[in-house]
């Protein structure tokens, strides 16, 4: 067998390789740190060895995941990590406002891709491409991946939104365990390894939620299902996981309704000794009932499935007479019995298809049947088996589409996720092995098309110094191929349309002889079939011719259709309608007859149309290392890995990300973005140059143009070595100026987005000082208005209160005014009435009668009593207890001793009393208390002769000799 290794054989210089193992030893010889590098671009220095012992010291330290450039690299840790994908870690990363600042993981490559989606002006669909080897833990990670998106992206606005957002969750997860089910199986390389290709298309629109992406749904693409596995399995390896549900998982009442007992033995379930994790019956079950796939139809599917195990039972045995059909063999008779009553077809025409075939031949396609060999009947029944199991998976990828894909109007954006069937390289591999590696060539050519290659072809289209790394190109292994005019797939399907026998030598002779000259093509000579041998770009896989062109045709017999479409079971008929249409395909006529679509054309086809979505996307790759062959956790081959290393061309990589420019931004762009970074040369002007003008305006030239651009440029990015503090002569050269391009590294795009940070703070600063200036002057302005405002109200509100107390005055100076009258005119008309009575008695004659007694004493003491009763009528408001006895006795000329001593008389009895007006004998003080309204004893306008007190009623002693 051919050993190539990157263009060199295999064979190395002892010295030359222990000479570098001298020179890494002091490197190597610290590896305590080697786990905590998560960039392999940090390595020094970068090769196969160091790039090994690195990702060896983070397995054994339990960290997974590694940066490499634009890749992420994954190990297999081969053990359950419960915590390493938790809802909390999923939120964690989606919060972080720099996801690339933590901890390599495939939730940054799906933060990175998300927001990717949701921040551009027009969004870019995103795509991330899982590669790697059989059992590296390729379908694990599409999980993850698949469940941190719907956790992040399921963002409601509405309770009614959030009910459809978690069933389109939950019908988008439960899409992985059916599919895993029905197109995975065990290997000698992986126990779940997946037999069929798959690119899921996750669905999402931001006109839900602004300025947000939400999950809306999601389609399922799939490529070359390897239904030979049905009736062929190699050494060791399995069936189809959900066979060995179906016969683990069933119920007592179900293995009766489907012929399986416990311990039965079947040809096409090998190892059924074995348990492993995805035999979980219930499971299956489960997601196929939350997609829409109700229990009858559940029923019914594996009812066709256990009538298939049983169809593999059926054995035939050698004819004797090349005119008679072969019989069955004696325990087979009870197989085909039991086969067709599960698969609900009539037992007689189904031995008939399977042993006599059916022959059109001549220009009136007369009908000739012929009995088969028993190599004719195998195949014929392992065909049926074939074409029954690859309609019913098909059937199962539209029913989940239907059930979780959106109208084509509800999405805007998408998220591609790609798991294909790695790298294989098994002892016996014909055209699946052929195919599946071909796929990961074509991989592995975007990648290097993408990445490797057009990065140094920019940097020379730019006019950068660049120093061009050597990468492995495996453009001559896909011309080898797939190439034009003759290939490998050409030659296959060339042989395929000939007719005539296929010879497994003969396609071998042909093989090596036209494409003799391909460095990619090798022979065996030791090996005794017919094979050829292909140097893939992880390594060389020898391919069995044998078989080759008769898999490439996968002819299915007419006969087999129309006897599936006569079948009973509801499902059946769904999976084989009578349609006239595809009868007249399936038998053309001989002058019509159309170029047989073989399977390489098809998975050809497919295969260029997912490359054209994935140049549509912007492509993220995640690469999967296989520690060790054994799938056991912390064991790591080191030979294992390198080879994978080598293989997928890693170090290639590193080497072009560590001393390349990952960022690449526009000079446009560039100057709209770190203009501002001007203001931190000492001298310069904020803007001295104004936006270019247009190229229509006349004087104006793209040269000019383009001077103006590069004067702006060298001022920004002389501004470097200040935000670096360092001098201009001891800083590197970061970044390059293209001829239309600005190329940099992320420690450069890091140092001018803290010293934008840098300009913005002191814009920010000087913009909330003028703001807090304007603000305070105009809280002063408001504030003196205020005041203004304040006084002014205070002294309406004043005069207001003084003008409703003069009123109030006003009114009791005047009822206190009339009152005072009043009282002198009673007082004055009283006393005059008594002056005219007692000069009356005196000028009276003798012979006149005088008063009676009693009535003289009646006027005498209302003349007497009346100041008293002022006084009384007062008292309220005046004096209190000791104080008003002492003004009753002296209003009453009371002499000091027992009461039994006091005598009264009347006035009449005392003479020279001559007016009410007298003062009481003693002092005789009038208490009045104050008005509780303001101002009430102030007069505006004081009169000289008004009366302003109780006290004033009395007349001054000195007025009475007067009266």
């Amino acid at each position: 067998m051919l050993q190539q290794v990157n263009g060199h054989s295999s064979g190395s210089d002892a010295h030359g390789g222990e000479s570098l193992r001298e020179d890494l030893q002091e490197f190597l010889g610290g590896e305590a740190p080697l786990h905590q590098l998560d960039d392999l671009t940090k390595v020094n220095p970068v090769t196969l060895e160091t790039v090994l012992r690195c990702l060896q010291a983070r397995y054994m330290a339990d960290t997974f995941y590694t940066s490499a450039g634009c890749t992420l690299v994954a190990l297999n840790p081969f053990k359950p990590i419960p915590q390493l994908y938790s809802p909390e870690l999923m939120q964690e990363y989606h919060a972080a406002p720099q996801p690339q600042k933590l901890k390599p993981h495939i939730f940054t490559v799906g933060e990175q891709t998300y927001r990717n989606v949701k921040s551009l002006m027009e969004p870019v669909n995103q795509s991330i491409v899982v590669s790697g080897e059989s059992g590296a833990g390729k379908t694990w990670t599409s999980r993850c991946l698949m469940k941190f998106y719907a956790v992040v992206a399921a963002s409601p606005t509405s309770w009614e939104n959030h009910k459809i957002a978690e069933r389109i969750e939950q019908r988008i997860l439960n899409s992985n365990p059916v599919m895993e089910a029905f197109g995975n199986a065990c290997t000698l390389r992986n126990n779940n390894s997946s037999r069929f290709g798959k690119f899921i298309q996750l669905q999402l629109n931001s006109l839900l939620v602004p300025r947000a992406q939400q999950m809306t749904g999601a389609a399922v693409q799939t490529y070359l299902l390897e239904k030979t596995r049905v009736a062929c399995q190699a050494s060791n390896e399995r069936n189809f996981h959900i066979f060995y549900q179906i016969c683990k998982g069933a119920s007592a009442d179900e293995r009766l309704q489907w012929h399986l007992p416990e311990g039965a033995a079947f040809s096409w379930l090998p190892n059924p000794e074995r348990t492993l994790e995805e035999d979980c019956f219930e499971v299956t079950r489960e997601a196929m009932l939350h997609l829409g796939i109700d229990a009858p139809t559940q029923n019914n599917i594996f009812q066709a499935l256990a009538g298939l195990l049983h169809l593999g039972n059926t054995r035939f045995a050698d004819s004797g007479n090349e005119a008679q059909p072969c019989p069955l063999m004696d325990d087979a008779k009870c197989s085909v019995r039991t086969s067709a009553s599960l698969l609900r077809l009539p037992e007689d025409p189904l031995l008939e298809t399977l042993r006599i075939r059916t022959i059109r031949a001549g220009r009136q396609q007369q009908v000739f049947q012929k009995p088969c060999s028993r190599a004719e009947c195998d195949t014929r029944r392992d065909c049926l088996a074939k074409l029954v199991y690859a309609r019913l998976f098909d059937w199962l990828v539209s029913v989940i589409n239907s059930s979780i894909c959106a109208d084509p109007g509800s999405w805007t954006t998408f998220i591609g996720l790609l798991d294909v069937y790695g790298f294989e390289s098994f002892p016996t591999n014909s055209l699946e092995q052929l195919c599946i590696n071909y796929a990961n060539e074509k991989l592995q050519q975007h990648f290097v098309a993408h990445y490797l290659r057009a990065q140094q072809e920019e940097y020379t289209a730019e006019g950068l110094e660049w120093s061009t790394v050597s990468y492995q190109d495996n453009q001559t292994c896909l011309d080898l191929i797939e190439g034009s005019p003759v290939s490998i797939c050409s030659l296959i399907n060339e042989e395929c349309r000939l007719n005539r026998p296929s010879s497994a030598a003969q396609l071998q002779t042909r093989i090596e002889s036209t494409l003799a000259g391909s460095p990619c093509l090798g022979h065996d000579k030791l090996s005794r079939e017919p094979s050829f041998i292909v140097v893939h770009y992880a390594g060389s896989v020898r391919y069995h011719t044998a078989g080759l062109v008769e898999k490439n045709k996968d002819p299915i017999p007419p006969e087999l259709t129309r006897l599936l479409q006569q079948s009973q079971d509801p499902l059946l008929k769904v999976l084989f309608p009578a349609d006239p249409e595809e009868k007249s395909q399936e038998e053309p006529s001989g002058q019509s007859r159309a170029p047989v679509l073989t399977v390489v054309s098809k998975f050809k086809a497919s295969l260029e149309q997912l490359l054209q979505v994935l140049h549509s996307t912007t492509p993220h790759y995640i690469r999967c290392i296989k520690p060790n062959s054994q799938g056991q956790a912390q064991m790591f081959h080191q030979e294992e890995v390198l080879s994978q290393l080598e293989a997928c061309g890693l170090v290639e990589t590193i080497h072009i990300s560590a001393a390349g420019f990952p960022i690449r931004v526009s000079h446009r762009n560039f100057l709209k973005r770190y203009e501002l970074l001007r203001r931190l040369r000492p001298g310069a002007a904020p803007s001295p140059h104004g936006p270019p003008p247009d190229e229509g305006r006349s004087g104006w030239s793209p040269h000019s143009e383009q001077a103006t651009l590069q004067a702006l440029l060298q001022d920004i990015l002389h501004t470097l070595p200040a935000l670096a503090q360092a001098p201009a002569e001891a800083m590197p050269a970061p970044v390059h100026c293209g001829r239309t391009k600005v190329f940099m590294t992320d420690s450069t795009l890091e140092l001018l987005e803290r010293g934008r940070a840098q300009v913005l703070e002191q814009c920010a600063r000087s913009i909330q000082g003028g703001w807090r200036r304007h603000w305070g002057r105009k809280q002063e302005r408001q504030r003196r208005a205020a005041v203004l405002i304040q006084a002014a109200v205070r002294s309406w509100l004043t005069r207001k209160h003084i003008q409703r107390l003069h009123a109030a005055a006003t009114v009791i100076k005047r009822a206190w005014q009339e009152w005072r009258i009043r009282m002198a005119f009673l007082a004055s008309k009283e006393l005059d009435g008594v002056e005219e009575q007692r000069s009356s008695q005196v000028t009276c004659s003798p012979s006149s009668s005088p008063l009676p007694q009693a009535q003289t004493r009646l006027l005498g003491a209302v003349t007497r009593f009346w100041p008293l009763g002022l006084v009384l009528a007062n008292a309220a408001v005046g004096a209190h207890g000791f104080r008003r006895k002492l003004v009753v006795f002296a209003c009453l000329p009371l002499p000091v001793g027992s009461p039994s001593s006091y005598t009264v008389q009347t006035a009449q009895e005392q003479a020279g009393v001559t007016s009410i007006r007298a003062l009481p004998q003693g002092s005789i003080k009038f208490h009045c208390r104050k008005s509780p309204l303001r101002y009430a004893d102030i007069c505006p306008e004081p009169s000289p002769n008004s009366v302003t007190g109780f006290n004033q009623i009395l007349l001054e002693r000195h007025r009475l000799g007067h009266v």
